[in-house]
């Protein structure tokens, strides 16, 4: 039986504690928020902590899982694999390459099984996609966004995540990581604008930003993100990759508005376009958010258990973030960044 300590409440962190509530080989030791929070009937029983390093000492947890802010996720992911612990840490990994790069090392320094929050790694039909896209060859274009209009408690929570990162990073790194496994090419330079749209957020944040990366092997990615009540319903939820010899779409229209958690992960149905003819692809009986999430720690649990090798993930997981943080610097700078030039 692995012992669980779940560290932040949020959406993604009570979808996680509830995964592991009906895991057979989980055994939730304690949850961690540091303040107030409303939790569902299922976890209301569990020992409730307000401080990270004391429930980490009270519990001695043998696996940790990170859902807290972003700021946060790489200290608390050394200090939980220092004490012995695996980790699954929420996407973004952290806020810099150096912060990812110190929890990698950690991870193998310490021998202990380090999962980042690739939600879509774990989806079918976003399996799929990767592998109709790759059956069609490169070089590719990448033409991915996800836009939210977010009011009353949703804007209360993108306001919050702004605090530390912008949504081109905290939801970008997804779908970054979705073009890195269809090129598999090296990333070399990004290129990218924001504005920031409301006064209530930071003077030094933007929630409206895009990029464009290019690929070593001539593939060329473009990304956009937007947060708040002002973001447009319209065209919100475009995934289309484009080769030489056609192309490959999530082409279901019915998304529902683009504030719905599981909207960001559905694809309902693949358009395949080749120039002898195109292809519809029914994707009937998709998993749902929260099964995403039991899918999600089911794996962590396996990897454990397996002792699978992790090393690919790990440095997929800098890669991506590394490339969505050259385009924030893009956008704070307003001039292209080399990768070549960025420490990972």
């Amino acid at each position: 039986m692995t012992r669980v300590l779940i560290a932040g409440l949020g959406t993604m962190g009570q979808s996680h504690a509830l995964a592991h509530h009906v895991h057979p080989d989980a055994e939730i030791v304690g949850l961690v928020n540091r303040s107030a929070v409303d939790l569902p009937e299922a976890l209301s029983d569990y020992p409730l902590y307000d401080d990270f390093g004391a429930a980490l000492e009270a519990t001695a947890p043998d696996l940790v899982v990170v859902a807290t802010y972003s700021d946060s996720h790489a200290d608390y992911a050394c200090a939980a694999m220092e004490r012995g612990a695996h980790v699954f840490v929420e996407k973004p990994l952290a806020t810099n390459v150096a912060d990812a790069a110190r929890v990698v090392e950690t991870a193998r320094a310490t021998g202990r099984k380090l999962v980042v929050g690739y939600i879509l790694r774990h989806h079918p039909s976003w399996q799929r996609l990767i592998a109709e896209a790759r059956a069609l060859g490169g070089p590719y274009v990448f033409r991915l966004n996800l836009n939210q209009q977010s009011s009353g408690a949703e804007w209360e929570t993108h306001k919050a995540l702004m605090r530390t990162t912008s949504p081109i990073v905290d939801c970008g790194v997804h779908y970054v990581d979705v073009m890195c496994q269809i090129t598999d090419a090296e990333p070399l330079r990004v290129h990218g604008i924001g504005l920031r749209l409301s006064d209530e957020i930071a003077p030094d944040m933007y929630n409206y930003g895009q990029f464009q990366v290019v690929f070593s092997d001539g593939s060329v990615g473009w990304y956009e993100a937007g947060w708040g009540p002002m973001m447009s319903e319209t065209a919100f939820f475009v995934k289309d990759v484009v080769s030489p010899n056609g192309a490959v779409s999530i082409s279901d229209g019915n998304k529902g508005a683009s504030a719905d958690v599981d909207g960001h992960t559905r694809v309902g149905a693949l358009k395949v376009h080749r120039p002898d003819g195109d292809t519809d692809i029914a994707l009937p009986d998709e998993p749902g958010h929260q099964a995403l999430c039991d899918a999600e720690q089911a794996y962590v649990l396996r990897a454990i258990a397996e002792d699978i090798d992790l090393s690919r993930h790990m440095t997929d997981a800098v890669q991506s973030l590394a490339i969505c943080l050259a385009a924030d610097q893009s956008i704070r700078t307003g001039a292209p960044v080399s990768l070549k030039e960025t420490s990972a």
